[in-house]
């Protein structure tokens, strides 16, 4: 079963992206979004890991029918790094440990910086 949340910036409570499906499970985290044609300007997918790391969220980009923004963020939800990741390349990590990861449409890069807080707390039914 999916778990959608609404996607915030923290400080200034703007929507980042109205959908965001948490990645919680093995299985979520293997597949990704390989294989996936298109994703929707206003969704995206949250990788939860249970630890701040580098190497656990590195991403590549086999599979892929398109290229994604990708925004990690630390424990406390503050954004570490972010990249755009292009088609079949072999790996993206980031510059410093993470805990959590975002895939979306690249749009989303225009709307956050490094250092911005973001919360998904709000549950969409």
């Amino acid at each position: 079963m999916s778990e959608w949340r609404i996607l915030r910036n923290a400080q200034t409570e703007e929507v980042i992206l109205a959908r965001v499906r948490l990645c919680k499970g093995f299985w979520c985290h293997f597949k990704g979004l390989q294989f996936v044609p298109r994703l929707p300007d206003d969704e995206g997918l949250l990788f939860i890991t249970n630890h701040e790391g580098r190497s656990h969220t590195a991403i590549h980009m086999f599979f892929m029918f398109f290229n994604i923004a990708v925004i990690w963020l630390d424990a406390s939800g503050k954004i570490v790094d972010k990249k755009l990741a292009k088609v079949w390349r072999p790996a993206y990590a980031p510059a410093t440990p993470a805990q959590y990861f975002l895939e979306a449409n690249p749009t989303v890069l225009d709307r956050v910086r490094v250092g911005d807080m973001l919360r998904f707390d709000e549950v969409i039914q």
